[in-house]
Protein backbone atom coordinates (compact mmCIF):
# COMPACT_ATOMS: atom_id res chain seq x y z
CA UNK A 1 0.00 0.00 0.00
CA UNK A 2 1.49 3.55 -1.15
CA UNK A 3 1.19 5.89 1.44
CA UNK A 4 1.82 9.52 1.47
CA UNK A 5 2.22 11.36 4.46
CA UNK A 6 1.76 14.59 5.22
CA UNK A 7 3.40 16.74 8.10
CA UNK A 8 2.17 19.76 9.75
CA UNK A 9 4.32 22.11 7.66
CA UNK A 10 2.96 20.74 4.54
CA UNK A 11 6.23 18.73 3.40
CA UNK A 12 4.99 15.24 1.95
CA UNK A 13 6.68 11.84 1.58
CA UNK A 14 5.78 8.49 -0.20
CA UNK A 15 6.30 5.18 1.30
CA UNK A 16 5.52 1.79 0.97
CA UNK A 17 3.70 -0.55 3.71
CA UNK A 18 1.83 -3.62 3.88
CA UNK A 19 -1.55 -4.56 4.52
CA UNK A 20 -0.47 -6.07 7.69
CA UNK A 21 1.83 -3.11 9.51
CA UNK A 22 -0.35 -1.39 11.72
CA UNK A 23 -0.47 2.81 12.33
CA UNK A 24 1.99 1.88 15.24
CA UNK A 25 4.04 -0.03 12.67
CA UNK A 26 4.53 2.97 10.05
CA UNK A 27 5.15 5.63 13.06
CA UNK A 28 8.31 3.56 13.95
CA UNK A 29 9.49 2.83 10.33
CA UNK A 30 8.85 6.33 9.32
CA UNK A 31 10.99 7.29 12.71
CA UNK A 32 13.91 5.26 11.60
CA UNK A 33 13.56 6.29 8.11
CA UNK A 34 13.11 10.09 8.43
CA UNK A 35 13.43 11.82 5.51
CA UNK A 36 16.62 14.31 5.00
CA UNK A 37 14.21 16.94 3.88
CA UNK A 38 12.05 17.25 6.90
CA UNK A 39 15.04 17.54 9.51
CA UNK A 40 13.54 20.63 10.66
CA UNK A 41 10.06 18.16 11.73
CA UNK A 42 12.39 15.41 13.78
CA UNK A 43 10.78 14.25 16.63
CA UNK A 44 12.58 12.85 19.61
CA UNK A 45 10.61 9.51 19.73
CA UNK A 46 8.45 6.79 17.19
CA UNK A 47 5.57 7.07 20.00
CA UNK A 48 4.53 10.39 19.42
CA UNK A 49 3.92 10.11 16.05
CA UNK A 50 0.55 9.62 15.21
CA UNK A 51 -1.88 9.28 11.59
CA UNK A 52 -4.62 10.83 10.49
CA UNK A 53 -6.93 9.23 7.74
CA UNK A 54 -10.11 11.37 7.05
CA UNK A 55 -9.60 13.36 9.69
CA UNK A 56 -9.66 10.81 12.50
CA UNK A 57 -6.42 9.47 14.56
CA UNK A 58 -5.49 6.36 14.29
CA UNK A 59 -4.58 3.99 17.38
CA UNK A 60 -1.32 2.41 17.02
CA UNK A 61 -2.85 -1.44 16.59
CA UNK A 62 -4.86 -0.03 13.51
CA UNK A 63 -3.74 -2.16 10.30
CA UNK A 64 -4.11 -0.57 6.85
CA UNK A 65 -5.87 -3.60 5.40
CA UNK A 66 -8.66 -2.96 8.61
CA UNK A 67 -8.94 0.30 6.71
CA UNK A 68 -9.53 -1.57 3.69
CA UNK A 69 -7.09 1.04 1.62
CA UNK A 70 -7.06 0.60 -1.82
CA UNK A 71 -4.36 -1.21 -4.04
CA UNK A 72 -2.53 0.23 -6.21
CA UNK A 73 -3.45 3.79 -5.36
CA UNK A 74 -1.59 5.99 -2.78
CA UNK A 75 -3.46 6.92 0.16
CA UNK A 76 -2.53 10.14 1.92
CA UNK A 77 -2.51 9.95 5.40
CA UNK A 78 -1.61 13.05 8.00
CA UNK A 79 1.71 12.40 10.16
CA UNK A 80 1.53 14.24 13.46
CA UNK A 81 3.53 14.76 16.93
CA UNK A 82 1.21 14.07 19.73
CA UNK A 83 1.71 12.61 22.96
CA UNK A 84 -1.75 11.71 23.32
CA UNK A 85 -4.57 10.79 21.42
CA UNK A 86 -7.99 12.64 22.02
CA UNK A 87 -10.49 11.08 23.66
CA UNK A 88 -13.81 9.63 21.46
CA UNK A 89 -16.58 12.11 21.31
CA UNK A 90 -14.51 15.00 23.19
CA UNK A 91 -15.28 17.78 20.62
CA UNK A 92 -18.92 16.61 21.19
CA UNK A 93 -18.28 17.05 25.20
CA UNK A 94 -16.80 20.99 24.78
CA UNK A 95 -19.82 21.61 22.65
CA UNK A 96 -22.32 20.38 25.16
CA UNK A 97 -20.19 22.02 27.72
CA UNK A 98 -20.00 25.48 26.23
CA UNK A 99 -24.00 25.99 25.56
CA UNK A 100 -26.02 23.63 27.23
CA UNK A 101 -27.93 22.30 24.45
CA UNK A 102 -27.27 22.32 20.62
CA UNK A 103 -30.42 24.46 19.26
CA UNK A 104 -28.90 27.55 17.77
CA UNK A 105 -31.52 30.13 18.90
CA UNK A 106 -33.23 30.33 23.25
CA UNK A 107 -36.60 32.39 23.37
CA UNK A 108 -34.55 35.37 23.89
CA UNK A 109 -33.25 35.33 19.80
CA UNK A 110 -35.31 38.28 17.62
CA UNK A 111 -34.98 38.44 14.29
CA UNK A 112 -35.69 41.96 12.66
Amino acid sequence: INLRLILVSGKTKEFLFSPSDSAGDIAQYVFENWPEDWCQEAVSKAEILRLIYQGRFLHSNVTLGALGLPFGKTTVMHLVPRENLPEPNSQDQRQKSKGGNSSCCSASCSIL
